[in-house]
């Protein structure tokens, strides 16, 4: 065989193995970039089921014993400390006994479904109403309402929203976790609120406290 010949021979089979080679490479870049695509579109759909479906499996939703009517009541009272009020000593009395429904509306409760439940379930029985209370902090917070609402002026929106003028009571959410209220760590699960009672958090406590006389607090002023 000639030098010619050899060195055509030769020049076609390195063409050869050049062109399988880039074909491979090619191939495998394809690969590559299939395999990024895959991982972010199944990132995407999971990250997106989380955010839907964590906070409805996170919680759990229950109902108060019976519905209670806060803007009816505070038509007739006129306005919150009617029932929820404060002792001799400063001490918030909190959710209302029942020897306070009975003692205001004397012979007048049963005239509804919910007065009679209330009437046979709870006062005949000697039994209090176990509220489920929204509101409800951790055992090592203390929390003073007279500070805020005698000394600092505030409104009972501030920290609970318009609760005064429902006419339901909203379902409780329980963390399935924790066992506190979900008013506590507010419904947005990125954090995010809009008012000022949308979440009861440290942080917002500071916040307002900072906002207000210039300092977050010290830790013995909540925390026991």
């Amino acid at each position: 065989m000639s030098e010619l010949e050899k060195k055509t021979e030769n020049g076609s089979v390195g063409a050869a193995e050049d062109g399988a080679s880039g074909e491979q490479k090619a191939g495998g870049d394809s690969g590559v970039g299939m395999g990024v695509l895959f991982f972010i579109a199944a990132f995407a759909v999971c990250f997106l089921s989380g955010w839907l479906l964590f906070p409805s499996l996170l919680y759990s939703k229950k109902e108060q014993p019976f519905n209670f009517n806060h803007a009816l009541h505070v038509a007739e009272t006129g306005g919150c400390d009617s029932c929820h009020f404060f002792r001799e000593d400063g001490s918030f009395a909190g959710i209302p006994k029942n020897s306070s429904c009975v003692e205001c509306h004397e012979s007048q409760l049963g005239e509804t479904e919910d007065e009679a439940i209330f009437m046979t379930e709870y006062v005949e029985k000697g039994v209090e109403v176990p509220w489920l209370i929204y509101s409800e902090q951790p055992d090592c917070v203390f929390f003073s309402h007279a500070a805020h609402v005698v000394g600092a002026k505030m409104d009972c929106v501030s920290c609970h929203g318009h609760i005064g003028e429902s006419e339901t009571l909203k379902p409780y959410q329980e963390n399935r976790i924790t066992g506190y209220s979900r008013d506590i760590w507010g419904e947005n699960i990125w954090g995010i609120k809009k008012n000022s009672w949308d979440r009861m958090k440290m942080d917002d406590c500071a916040e307002c406290h900072q906002e207000e006389t210039g300092s977050k607090g010290a830790c013995f002023q909540c925390h026991k």
